[in-house]
């Protein structure tokens, strides 16, 4: 009996148990349906020991859509909710798990999924690169961010799921107020996650200022480019923060240390400067590549070269900086004082600046072009004015003095929610549609497209509006319910509408996927949109190799400029090309990472030391081995050349 009140869900209700249900079932059909088609081999050596940093990319971009799932569902239920004063659909604290996990989901492991997912296809392809400068360790960047959302994935029906808000404030997620295992999993499954997304700002680093192809100078590189490195650059910075935060959070709940208590000594405001030292350069680690795909689609669909280029690169650098010298407007109704205040209300304006100089140099790209409406231009085009809204709505809780009208309503969430979602689903959308010739070697439906375009677009102003306005009247967020008096029920109905409405644009995507697959044609050519950057000037699908010929760059928009000025793009002949073994050694050590993880979150302290000695077994083997890679022969390349119609020259 021990051993299942150990792992049992402490609130258990009818939710958790269809869960399990569905959890079970769908292991279920996956084993049985490898098994019936005979996959186990083909899983093991084409996808589980990848180091290949399209398929990388492409299982990131699935798990990307499992967690939007997951984590729309999670909102859907919370404005169903709401929806009507005084509902009993969910308890108080079923409704604290949803709220939390739905946080964690859309951010943790669905947004930085996402920008990983597109990072990982198109930046080698888009500096000429074979592969990213540690194929191994990219592969293992994925198995952690994998395993660590699968464990923190479990908590939900073996232990219980974190009830303290995506944040995580202590006190309220110490011991006292969270006594299941919830917030254990949250420490830890963040920990294992972010060692992942470090490592991988590591490589991406080393890869783009290292790799490129000849003659492509940081003022060559695109955009998408730009902003990854950038990006990056802040993810080596800021992941640390949150690294260390957590190890602390960690021991004062298993240990009984006393960093973030209210009692000996601890300071939980501590926990939150240090969430949000992290935490806002975050909202950045997702906005900025957001805006290098709006740069390249835009560039692309208005049938011009970017607009102000250097100053984009430098709006993208000043946006980097400014994102550390923010996070103190998230508790501006704490008690630091007028002067701190004043402080970094000034930062919180001026960064919206750069923003701004962003948006215009689109405008400005946009009027003079000859517009082609796509489905991704129209996602970027819904983007601008949206997103608008949801940043001048950041400045006016920029306002410290009117931060305390503000503070803890849901004017905050209808803020945040206009900001991250035009600005990185809308652009992760428009990534997948612009991109997924370049990944499958067929093109998603245009009219099913559009219509998902729609669905979305409007149902997320029909969402959020009215938060605004039940914000100003006083609805705090976070409330499970509400008496009817306060008059908020009309507009927490109008955005469960909306919510339902966001549902069926998600559900047209998945649709058109499955519909693309059955239909679609194959027979494209390898640039179906008349792009101007380099990962277009190879075929699709990609081969191994990327390209059989390594690029040579003479201008900003090489590729265009061999289409449209004759440049000679490829010179030389083709040679033997070295590229790396796959392996599943990182596969290994992120399924110990999620032993190790669970046994932590439970206290399993011996099998959590025998996790720990795989860990290092794992390390000392890789130190050891003696793996050089392997080489591509001419005639190999020749022939996948011939295959794919011909080489790219």
């Amino acid at each position: 009996m021990d051993y299942f009140a150990r792992f049992a869900v402490p609130n258990p209700s009818p939710t958790i148990y269809a869960s399990m249900a569905a959890i079970a079932l769908t292991l279920i059909a996956i084993l049985v349906g490898l098994t019936y088609l005979k996959k186990w081999g083909y899983l093991w050596r084409n996808w589980l020991t990848t180091v290949d940093h399209k398929r990388i990319g492409i299982m990131y971009l699935i798990s990307a859509l499992l967690m939007l799932f997951r984590g729309g569902v999670d909102a859907i239920m919370m404005r169903a909710q709401t929806a009507v004063p005084e509902n009993t659909l969910l308890g108080a604290q079923e409704y604290n798990e949803i709220f939390t996990t739905h946080g964690v989901v859309m951010i943790i492991f669905m947004a930085m999924a996402f920008i990983m997912a597109l990072m990982n296809f198109v930046v080698p392809l888009q500096i000429g690169a074979r592969d990213v400068a540690f194929p191994r360790l990219n592969a293992l960047s994925f198995w952690l961010y994998f395993f660590g959302a699968m464990l923190f994935s479990i908590s939900f029906v073996v232990g219980g799921s974190p009830d303290s808000s995506w944040s995580s404030p202590f006190p309220l997620a110490g011991n006292e107020f969270s006594q299941s295992v919830g917030t254990n999993y949250y420490m830890i499954s963040l920990q294992i996650s972010g060692l992942g997304t470090l490592i991988t700002g590591v490589n991406f680093i080393t890869t783009i200022l290292k790799m490129r192809a000849p003659g492509m100078t940081l003022m060559k590189m695109p955009m998408f480019t730009w902003s990854a490195l950038i990006t990056n650059l802040i993810i080596a910075f800021a992941f640390p923060v949150l690294t260390i935060a957590l190890a602390m959070g960690t021991m004062d709940r298993l240990f009984g240390t006393n960093f973030f208590a209210t009692e000996n000594g601890g300071m939980d405001m501590l926990w939150t400067n240090l969430f949000w030292v992290w935490g806002h350069p975050e909202v950045y680690i997702l906005i900025l590549p957001a805006f290098g795909i709006y740069s390249e689609i835009i560039a692309t669909f208005s049938r011009r070269n970017l607009y102000g280029y250097k100053s984009m690169v430098i709006s993208m650098v000043a946006i980097s900086a400014l994102s550390f010298l923010v996070w103190v407007h998230h508790f501006f109704t704490m008690g630091q004082g007028p002067l701190v205040n004043s402080i970094f209300s000034i930062t919180t304006m001026a960064i919206a600046v750069p923003t701004g100089v962003k948006i215009f140099n689109w405008l400005f790209t946009l009027r003079k072009g000859k517009i082609v409406f796509t489905t991704p231009m129209l996602y970027t085009l819904g983007f601008i004015p949206i997103f608008t809204v949801g940043g001048v709505t950041g400045v006016m809780l920029g306002m410290a003095s009117a931060d305390y009208q503000y503070q803890n309503t849901m004017f905050l969430v209808a803020h945040f929610h206009l900001v991250i979602i035009p600005g990185v689903v809308f652009a992760m959308i428009a990534g997948l549609f612009y991109w997924w010739p370049k990944m499958f070697g067929f093109m998603l439906n245009e009219r099913l497209g559009k219509w998902s375009f729609w669905f979305i677009s409007i149902s997320v102003c029909v969402t959020f509006f009215p938060m605004f306005i039940s914000g100003l009247d006083g609805q705090a967020r976070r409330m499970y319910t509400y008496s009817e008096s306060t008059g908020f029920g009309i507009w927490n109905m109008i955005s469960f509408i909306g919510a339902l409405g966001m549902a069926v644009g998600f559900v047209l995507i998945v649709y058109n996927i499955y519909y693309s697959i059955r239909y679609a044609s194959r027979d494209i050519p390898s640039d179906p949109w008349n792009a101007r950057s380099l990962e277009w000037a190879t075929h699709s699908p990609v081969p191994e190799y990327n390209f059989a010929i390594e690029p040579e760059v003479k201008s900003t928009e090489a590729f265009w400029d061999s289409k449209k000025k004759g440049f000679t793009l490829f010179n030389g002949e083709v040679k033997k090309i070295h590229m790396p073994n796959n392996s599943g050694m990182p596969f290994i050590m992120g399924s110990i990472f999620f032993v190790w993880g669970f046994a932590f979150v439970f206290g399993m302290w011996i099998v959590l030391i025998l996790a720990t000695i795989g860990i290092f077994a794992c390390l000392g083997y890789r130190s050891f081995e003696k793996d050089h890679g392997r080489y591509i022969s001419v005639e190999e390349v020749e022939e996948t050349e011939k295959k794919l119609g011909g080489t790219r020259i």
